[in-house]
């Protein structure tokens, strides 16, 4: 006769899977964006991805803007309203990242758009390629006006070259990663020096930061992003976006990453460009040879330097700054420089 089973022979144990998802940080500066504050919100708490904290930081706003911040903070526990003590969108990023538990650092454009899976496509990538990177996403411009043709070209070279996970290889020229569409790790965030420089176009500066502390792009081949051109844009309004070329800043990370002073540097261009670039590098006593392919201006005397005929010299062991903006002048000049094996070059413009 069988024995009655003894169960006390086995262990029986109960797994509960449970995924746990790693908390997104979102900074959002906020200055008079009642216009278009509600669409912004909705976008984000539409996300697809759950697990985000949203920080909007009121930059001092006179219109309806605190209002529709508090309105959905009511709404939504996952949404703090703060103020900015200080002034300007570097201190409201500051401020709000101060204030962030996130495990990823990702920041947004009170005016903008997020399609539903941004969060989650862009935290995706990071937990693929590990620490080290920063993800984004191809972005798309929108407008109630029609946009302008230099709105277009941009959004298409910058998606051109963030599918290639080639955002560095022309940040000289403008920015190249969009600033609000990247997610990068906290601790390679800090890294970076987060939001800590004071430097204006912040955006611009931080994409220095993560070149200069070899921040891989990995680049989600969807548009990520709804990027609103309209009049009360930062860009278009505030006093630190006047000047669009930003040599002071491009000259500046040029020197802290990539120059070396064992080589020759040649400026190629004298153009109204070019010669902004010409006199920071005197500004900040980088010596440099001029170039430029025009006869009317060979052998001219530019602020104390001889422009000599491009045809002439030697670009080998050299590196040259390209300060042309005309395409097909690149071309040919991108041409004279490959002749000598050289692929030492930075476009500035």
């Amino acid at each position: 006769m069988l024995g009655k089973f003894d169960y006390s022979f086995y262990h029986f144990r109960i797994y509960t899977f449970v995924f746990v998802t790693q908390l997104i940080s979102i900074i959002m500066p906020v200055k008079n964006a009642a216009l278009f504050l509600d669409e912004c919100i909705d976008s984000i708490i539409s996300q697809n991805y759950s697990n985000w904290e949203l920080y909007a930081v009121n930059d001092h706003s006179d219109d309806d803007t605190l209002q529709i911040l508090k309105r959905f903070s009511t709404l939504d526990a996952r949404i703090t309203v703060l103020n900015n003590q200080k002034n300007g969108i570097i201190e409201a990023l500051k401020t709000g990242y101060n204030a962030s538990k996130g495990e990823f650092i990702t920041r947004m454009d009170a005016d903008d758009i997020m399609p539903k899976i941004k969060l989650d496509k862009l935290q995706k990538l990071l937990i693929t390629s590990g620490k080290g990177f920063v993800a984004s996403g191809l972005v798309k411009y929108f407008s109630e006006k029609p946009l302008g043709n230099g709105y277009i070209k941009y959004e298409q070279w910058l998606n051109e070259l963030s599918s290639r996970n080639l955002s560095y290889s022309e940040i000289y020229k403008e920015c190249t990663i969009p600033s609000p569409c990247w997610m990068m790790w906290k601790e390679d965030f800090e890294l970076c020096g987060g939001f800590n420089s004071d430097t204006y176009p912040e955006d611009y500066d931080l994409a220095f930061r993560m070149y200069q502390n070899k921040m891989h792009p990995t680049c989600s081949k969807e548009i990520l992003h709804l990027w609103r051109d309209s009049e009360s844009r930062a860009s278009r309004t505030d006093d630190n976006y006047k000047d669009n070329h930003f040599i002071q800043l491009k000259v500046k990370h040029f020197k802290d990453i990539d120059y070396n002073p064992n080589k020759q540097l040649y400026l190629w261009g004298a153009s109204k460009k070019g010669k902004e670039i010409a006199k920071e590098l005197l500004k900040t006593n980088t010596p440099y040879r001029w170039l430029c392919n025009s006869q009317a201006k060979i052998g001219h005397n530019i602020y104390g330097i001889i422009m000599e005929d491009c045809d002439t010299v030697s670009l080998n062991d050299s590196q040259i700054i390209i300060a042309v903006a005309n395409e097909s002048d690149q071309k040919e000049i991108l041409k004279s420089i490959l002749k000598f094996n050289n692929t030492d070059y930075f476009y500035f413009c």
